[in-house]
Order: structure tokens, then sequence, then C-alpha cells
């Protein structure tokens, strides 16, 4: 059943499990802001509490999508391209949660879904900054769902893990992707639709009790 009247905030929309998100809502029947970077730009509080104070309609679900993952070892590590990652894996979420979720507790009603990552639970080489980032949006959904469960809002965290999407190919080689599907118990990547299917439900009117939790949706990959 449709859910109308209802309005999504969607960051880091334009592709990947964003872009699946965006065809979900709209199948469901909410309204969806996708702002592009010209419009919100995430390494900015400023622009981000621009953005959001010339939205004219009750924002009921936000999801914090937006991500970016530059590899780089330790004693390597490219200070200002993992200062950006942090404004826009944690420090974003953080600024459009502080600005959205009071506005969320007034009207009695509220959903958020940041999107973690399977390497906030597991790590690989690499990856200390982007594991660190999706560390501390868990960290944060906890304690953001503590502070807003009694007003109806809830919040919760979706880790997903190989995922068919131009991120997982930037980062890994064809061959190197083969060798990850033979090493997950269900032996493929993830859709990002399928991913969306949780996002969805995590947002939506159905879920009426689940909050501050992290959702492995890893096809099994951290159990092994």
């Amino acid at each position: 059943m449709a859910i109308m009247n209802k309005t999504v905030l969607i960051t880091g929309a334009s592709r990947g499990i964003g872009k699946a998100c965006v065809q979900k809502f709209i199948e469901c029947g909410y309204t969806v802001l996708a702002p592009g970077r010209d419009q919100m730009d995430l390494n900015s509080d400023e622009s981000i509490a621009s953005y959001i104070s010339g939205i004219e309609v009750p924002v009921d679900v936000l999801i914090n999508n937006a991500g970016v993952n530059p590899l780089s070892d330790i004693g390597n590590i490219d200070f200002d391209a993992a200062h950006s990652l942090m404004k826009v894996n944690f420090w974003a979420p953080v600024v459009l949660t502080n600005l959205l979720a009071p506005k969320m507790k007034e009207q009695g009603y509220g959903r958020i879904v940041n999107i973690s990552s399977i390497w906030s639970g597991v790590t690989k080489q690499g990856r200390s900054m982007y594991a660190s980032s999706k560390g501390a949006i868990n960290a944060f959904t906890r304690t953001a769902a503590v502070e807003y469960a009694a007003y109806n809002v809830l919040v919760n965290a979706v880790a997903p893990g190989y995922v068919n999407t131009e991120l997982t190919k930037i980062n890994n080689t064809q061959e190197q992707i083969d060798v990850i599907k033979q090493a997950l118990p269900i032996k493929r990547l993830a859709e990002p639709a399928e991913i969306a299917e949780v996002i969805y439900f995590l947002a939506s009117e159905s879920n009426t009790f689940l909050t501050g939790q992290t959702i492995f949706a890893d096809g099994g990959f951290s159990i092994v």
C-alpha cells in the first residue's frame, strides 16, 4: 500500500544504493528530496543548513546514504582526503540529524536510516578512515535512537556488504570481485535494490519497534 503525503530526504541519490532508494520511495508514494552537490554540499555545514532551511514541507524520513571511500594505508594517509571523508560519511549525517530530528520529535513521527558498512564490524587493509567513519555512524545511531525513541522517531543503520555498485568496481578489480563472490556464503554481490528494500522497511510505517540497530545486509560475509 502506498504511503502518501510523506517526504523523504535521501543523500547520495544519484547512483547505486541511493538511486535504488529513490526509486523505491517514489514507488511507495513518497515525495523524494534528493539534492545534488550543487544544492547541498555535504562538506559544508552552512550549505546543509541553507538547504534544510529552504524545505517547505516536513521531512518525515532521512536517509543518510552519501559516502566516499578513498583507500590509504596507515602511514600514507592523505589527511585532506581523510577530513573530507569524515565530513561526508559521518559529520554530514550528524548535522542533518541535528537539524531534522527535533522537527520529527515535534510532529510525533520520524524515521532515520544511516548507511553504514560491513567495514564498521570487520576490516580490511586500506580502510582505516572509512571503517572509522562507519563505526562512528553506528555509535551515533545508537545514541540518537535512545534520545528520540519516546517521540516515535526511530533511528537505525544498515551496513551493506559487497554491492554491485560503481564504488565496489572502483576499489576492486573484476578478478578480485570474482574471488569475493566465491567467499560469500550467498555466492554473489547484492544488487542496490535489495539493500534499498531493507532501508525502506526501517524507514517505513511498517517499522514500529526496531530502533538503535545496525543491520548487516552482507550475504553472510561477516559471519564466516
